[in-house]
């Protein structure tokens, strides 16, 4: 019997409205049913563009690695821009750069830099309590996409509000991207793949709305949330043993770099996101060097080797390849920064850090 069916009992066991729910991990808040159709409908034409592509053969093939590679350059309007550009200030960009990533990252669709930004930097300050949007310890699902789903839980809007936001404010590419966003997102999210497969492949307009439009984006969707999601779960922490992120060689080059995940939560203001860049397990910041190379991206951020090697010392969990675990400090606790210009980031870290 489930407990609604035994709340009607009365022969002093159980009483109507006397028993307690129990907390779930799972629902918290409420089911937001539109999100939850809209992702069916997402996957649904996925499938769907994934058999159709596969009765193509060869072509179908040739449209897929298209889709691929669109995904994947659109994609580092997120990890080059929105990540480590807008949301952890690990470098800095020249305004065409900026208006580059900016156009990048409204292709990829996952909210406008100022939202993407706010809620990135809440779930490093906070991370792994309710007040991180996707937070891990409520089950892979819910980090993955379930956390889309439901209406934020209470602390994530209330501890939110406290962290800075303004640098963003100034920035009038992040600032005219939120004002149009609405008008600029279906034009370049979807209507510009569209035409532009339909062009290069044939295909009408509604196969290559489904394939390199929808296809292409869900993918792209998934290899995002993996960092939310398995990158707590699945992997070390060399760095430190005590947050849950974990470092993995596949979900890096999955997801362009941004894999290794632990080492990003403990200089999460480092612009490779990373101890080590290339461009086959970081593509991100084999970009960004690029940038860096023609005078588009400067002021590159990241940490010494002896920041590293003290971190590794202190609080890793002995599985880093070259520098050995010493015996555990408890002596102190970390504060959890979003990134460069945090508040509460130690002033001694931005001393010995190593500015490119």
């Amino acid at each position: 019997m489930a407990e609604a069916d035994l709340s009607h009992i009365s022969f002093g066991l159980i009483k109507k409205g006397n028993t307690p729910k129990k907390p779930n991990k799972w629902f918290q808040t409420d089911i937001v049913w539109r999100n939850v159709i809209i992702f069916i409908l997402l996957h649904s034409l996925s499938l769907y563009a994934a058999h159709y592509l596969n009765t193509l053969g060869l072509k179908g093939l040739m449209i897929y690695l298209f889709g691929h590679v669109f995904g994947t350059f659109c994609g580092m309007g997120v990890t080059a821009g929105a990540h480590r550009l807008w949301s952890h200030r690990a470098y800095k960009a020249r305004f065409p750069m900026r208006v580059a990533l900016m156009i990048l990252q409204t292709i990829a669709f996952q909210n406008c830099i100022y939202e993407w930004c706010r809620d990135h930097r809440t779930h490093h300050k906070f991370a792994d309590t309710d007040a991180d949007p996707h937070n891990s310890k409520r089950g892979f699902f819910f980090s993955h996409m379930g956390w889309l789903m439901l209406k934020k839980h209470p602390d994530v809007k209330a501890k939110g509000k406290l962290v800075d936001l303004s640098d963003l404010e100034k920035d009038p590419v992040v600032m005219f991207q939120k004002k149009y966003y609405l008008i600029m997102m279906p034009l370049l999210a979807f209507v510009f793949p569209t035409v532009l497969s339909h062009h290069l492949f044939g295909m009408t307009y509604w196969y290559s709305f489904v394939t390199v439009g929808i296809l292409r984006y869900v993918m792209s969707l998934h290899y995002t949330w993996l960092i939310n999601s398995a990158a707590h779960m699945v992997g070390n922490r060399p760095f430190d043993e005590n947050v849950s992120a974990t470092d993995s060689l596949t979900i890096s080059v999955i997801a362009c770099g941004e894999g290794w995940h632990n080492y990003h939560h403990v200089f999460p203001w480092d612009y490779k996101a990373a101890e080590l860049g290339g461009f086959g397990t970081n593509f991100t910041s084999w970009l960004i060097d690029q940038c860096a190379k023609v005078g588009l991206a400067y002021d590159l951020k990241t940490a010494s080797e002896e920041i590293i090697k003290k971190r590794i010392q202190r609080t890793g969990d002995g599985s880093h390849p070259k520098v050995c675990r010493k015996e555990k400090d408890e002596s102190s606790e970390d504060v959890m920064v979003w990134g460069w210009d945090d508040k509460d980031m130690d002033e001694s870290e931005k001393k010995l850090a190593t500015k490119i």
